[in-house]
């Protein structure tokens, strides 16, 4: 407990190293499963996600489309698009820039993973400013909120600030929210139950 008090409060001084030294954590992550919850205008979607290093993506629909399965292999960069869970009828394979595949903000299934949205964050913080705005609980964990902004309205894909919870033991993001050049809430992501180094087998992530 002290040395995530003592963490959080040397990270909180220099807010500019929190995005890199949250990259370089998740170098070392193998795999990990999560349940999404993502708000985005008038939907919500819950996804159990699952995923393994270099890019093997799983994710199973619980809102909406209940039993939808969605697996990813990077071997050959296509997306297997199962409506009915493990029942391969009417199942499609997909390029991941698929319309069918992308989410309602228009993220692709093989960029959906946390060192990619890193990469991203990072990307902003290079043409904006990063500040720490303190410690904030979610979902029963102590996180650093890191705000990174664009400098005179400069947006990422319509992306001008990123306000991120960084789970203060593990520096992964624990919620994201994106917001636009004029200060609207495009999407929040809540990660739920976020556990790593899971000893998936790559059967699990085939069809």
């Amino acid at each position: 407990m002290l040395f995530t008090f003592a963490l959080l409060a040397s990270l909180v001084s220099m807010p500019n190293d929190m995005i890199p030294a949250a990259l370089a954590r998740y170098e070392n992550v193998a795999s990990y499963q999560t349940t999404l919850r993502v708000s985005h205008g008038r939907s919500n979607d819950i996804i159990k996600y699952f995923y393994k290093k270099p890019g093997f993506i799983r994710m199973e629909f619980v809102t909406p489309h209940k039993g939808a399965l969605l697996l990813y292999d990077p071997t050959t960069k296509r997306v297997r698009l199962q409506p009915f869970g493990n029942t391969k009828a009417f199942s499609l394979t997909l390029k991941p820039d698929n319309p069918l595949v992308k989410s309602p903000s228009g993220h692709r299934v093989d960029e959906s993973d946390i060192g990619t949205l890193l990469g991203r964050v990072l990307a902003l913080q290079k043409q904006g400013q990063t500040t720490a705005a303190g410690e904030e609980h979610v979902g029963g964990k102590s996180t650093v909120l890191v705000n990174v902004e664009g400098k005179q309205g400069f947006t990422l894909d319509g992306t001008n600030r990123f306000l991120l919870n960084l789970d203060a033991a593990t520096l992964l993001p624990v919620q994201v929210r994106t917001y636009d050049g004029a200060g609207r809430l495009r999407e929040t992501v809540l990660m739920d139950d976020l556990e790593i180094d899971i000893p998936f087998d790559e059967q699990f992530f085939k069809p």
